[in-house]
């Protein structure tokens, strides 16, 4: 593949797509959501061509993985999309000065966006469908281990564009390989954004090595503080909830930190866990409370390392403080900002928690498996954005669109 040449042709597209109407879009965007449904057969034959090449105890397996149920819900998520409001031409401010000029700010694409991302075939559906809304087109670089998935995916897509008389281009699809990444990350002049998607080695290599814009997403370590005014039976379920519910997610729980006064509870919080092999790395107080309690091989003594790991598996580390003070402080160094939570019934110290927590999502008395572009409301989402400059939290349509200054006049000039 000449890269060049291919990133031209994506960025002619993306101009043919701004003259594209939004009922067209939306049309398109329903016919891929029933095109994704009626492939199911075609896509998990080749979703198994993948699996076959991963063990299945790899906590990417579980990202990999396709269903039946989870191609319908990848479709109803594409239709959701086709239903929301169109993010772009949105007049976000508009101003007559007092020499008549008209001057307005308007949400207007990206233009071309770049996604690199790991072994998770249903990105490739709901990045394209939320490219497609917000009037980009996009340039996508999965990773080897979901390329056959995603090869099908592709080849879907561009069967309704081509059906429906729409550049293909508007969706590129590299091959496999660091020469594609290579290219990607400094294809300056045809792709206005890169967003990586995956762990944070995959976010640091993108980062360290993009010659044009990067958005950070996807790496979670998340928290929640089980503060000595807590519930115990909402943090049962909360904290099982959030590190169970699905373990492979940014979103799941990486470590509990208790306030030292809830040790006794700590029996009662980590037994339905222990139901699940959910492994523990706990600090001394915490390992001392569970000795003889918790099951002897899913037990180990916590070490620094233990900190700060995002485990993408059934493993959770625990962490006792003193204080609430101290809790925020321990979710402070080791945090990816992403998502964190607070357990607890007194108003002042959940207020605290909400101000001082540096994250792109905080939570009082609920599961991080909440920050999610769907359940926020958004439709789909493209990632969670654990930065603060342009988006912040789940990235779905309106963080696909920058603005531009409309500026109307009859003939002024400036002394």
């Amino acid at each position: 593949m000449n890269f060049n040449q291919q990133f031209e042709k994506t960025l002619i597209a993306s101009r043919e797509l701004n003259l594209l109407g939004i009922s067209k879009i939306n049309e398109v965007l329903l016919k891929i959501a029933d095109a994704a449904e009626k492939s199911t057969a075609f896509i998990l034959r080749e979703n198994q061509k993948d699996l076959a090449r991963m063990e299945d105890s790899d906590p990417k397996y579980d990202r990999l993985k396709l269903s039946a149920d989870r191609i319908k819900n990848i479709a109803d998520d594409i239709r959701n999309v086709a239903f929301l409001p169109s993010p772009v031409g949105r007049v976000l401010s508009e101003t007559l000065r007092p020499n008549g000029l008209k001057i307005s700010k308007v949400s207007v694409p990206f233009g071309v966006i770049g996604i690199i991302y790991e072994a998770r075939p249903n990105v490739t559906f709901d990045v394209f469908a939320l490219c497609l809304k917000s009037g980009n087109a996009c340039v996508l670089k999965g990773g080897s281990d979901a390329f056959n998935s995603n090869q099908a995916i592709v080849s879907v897509i561009h069967n309704i564009l081509k059906i429906n008389s729409i550049n293909e281009n508007i969706l590129t699809f590299l091959p496999a390989g660091r020469e594609a990444t290579s290219e990607l990350l400094n294809a300056r002049g045809f792709v206005d954004l890169i967003i990586p998607r995956g762990s944070q080695g995959l976010i640091d290599y993108v980062r360290q090595h993009a010659s044009i814009p990067v958005i950070e997403t996807g790496a979670g370590i998340c928290h929640t503080y089980f503060d000595e005014f807590g519930n115990l039976a909402k943090g049962i379920e909360i904290i099982n909830n959030a590190k169970t519910r699905r373990v492979s997610v940014c979103n799941a729980l990486d470590c509990l930190v208790i306030h030292e006064s809830r040790l006794s509870h700590l029996k009662d919080i980590t037994e339905i866990l222990s139901k699940s092999d959910v492994e523990i790395y706990a600090d001394k107080a915490a390992f001392d409370t569970l000795d003889g309690i918790y099951p002897e091989h899913l037990l180990h003594p916590a070490t620094e390392d233990s900190f700060g790991t995002e485990f993408l598996s059934y493993k959770m580390s625990i962490k006792t403080v003193p204080s609430i003070d101290e809790a925020i402080v321990h979710i402070a160094k080791y945090s990816s900002k992403h998502s964190e939570a607070i357990v607890s019934e007194n108003r002042e110290n959940c207020e605290l928690f909400l101000k001082v927590v540096d994250a792109a999502a905080v939570f009082v008395n609920a599961s991080t498996a909440f920050t999610d572009g769907a359940q926020f409301g958004l439709g789909a989402e493209i990632g969670i954005s654990t930065q603060k400059l342009h988006a912040r939290g789940p990235m779905a349509l309106e963080e696909l669109t920058s603005y531009k200054w409309l500026v109307e006049g009859d003939g002024q000039i400036r002394s």
